[in-house]
């Protein structure tokens, strides 16, 4: 009986007081809309920058046909990725011959392979870290000196750099983005919401002298916020997949990671339940804790 008068007390001053309660809810709204734009695009980077580590790999050329000392023995190559699998820092080694990084080479490059007298690329390993943080220390382990029949490590230290630094920034943006949003929707949230007590300040005050609890006179204040935040945040929901449905088809997003199915945003449905979450705890907090300093009468 108790929580249906708090509801319907909430509903009735909802209905009263319309500009503020369109104004918490569009608070809200905007608040909501923005932080669901954050974790689509953050979420979708960090998935991208996850995928371009793992195409960082070390390469292991031996020596090929010519070469003083080549080209390397079979023996040579099995000596060398025995080496790396007894590496703990070591995900996967494959092994490329020189045949099939002429065929890799023919469909990149036709015209500079049309023309060779003999094949001249050399046998190859390929070699995936466990991180692409130990590739630099995988690299260092064939190194001074190189193993029999080694002709050189190939390990991209200058894309290598960027990527890492790149995935480490985007981590950190995402985490300092998400505290600043959350602290911003909250101010926003609780100061529209303060406007709205205080137009009431009046009202809470007779129901205090009248022996209202201070529960009994928070209760509605945190329904209306509920109410707010919930509407705000279905609002945001509802724009947000029109703007999917709308511009991703003119962003050709996709392009820049070649269509790799592992570099996705965040699920939308998590995403609206996220916000869903958010928007009602915003909105309860925010009302039970701006109510508080109306309740000392």
């Amino acid at each position: 009986m108790r929580v249906k008068l708090l509801v319907s007390e909430a509903w009735r001053s909802l209905a009263a007081n319309a500009s503020t309660t369109f104004a918490a809810t569009v608070t809200v709204l905007v608040g909501m809309f923005i932080i669901g734009l954050f974790i689509a695009v953050f979420t979708w980077t960090d998935s991208a920058a996850n995928h371009l580590k793992k195409q960082l790999v070390v390469q292991v050329d031996f020596k090929p046909t010519g070469e003083p000392g080549g080209p390397a023995t079979r023996a040579q190559e099995n000596a060398v990725a025995r080496m790396l699998q007894a590496n703990p820092k070591v995900k996967k080694i494959t092994f490329v011959s020189k045949e099939e990084a002429l065929q890799i080479m023919k469909r990149r490059d036709p015209e500079m392979v049309s023309h060779l007298p003999w094949n001249p690329l050399p046998d190859q390993l390929v070699v995936t870290a466990t991180n692409a943080d130990y590739l630099g220390d995988i690299a260092a382990s064939l190194q001074h000196p190189l193993p029999p029949g080694v002709d050189k490590i190939v390990q991209g230290k200058q894309l290598r750099g960027f990527v890492l630094r790149f995935a480490h920034v985007i981590d950190v943006l995402f985490l300092v983005g998400a505290v600043v949003l959350a602290v911003a929707s909250t101010l926003l949230i609780g100061n529209t919401i303060r406007l709205s007590i205080f137009s009431r300040r009046r009202e809470i005050e007779v129901m205090k002298l009248v022996g209202a609890t201070n529960w009994f006179v928070r209760g509605p204040f945190m329904i209306e916020g509920l109410i707010c935040g919930l509407g705000g945040a279905l609002l945001a929901i509802f724009f947000l997949v029109i703007g999917k449905a709308v511009a991703l088809p003119a962003i050709d997003y996709q392009r820049f990671v070649q269509d790799s199915p592992d570099v996705h945003a965040w699920a939308f449905p998590y995403t609206a339940l996220t916000l869903i979450g958010m928007s009602l705890v915003l909105g309860a907090v925010g009302s039970g804790l701006t109510v508080h300093r109306f309740l000392k009468v």
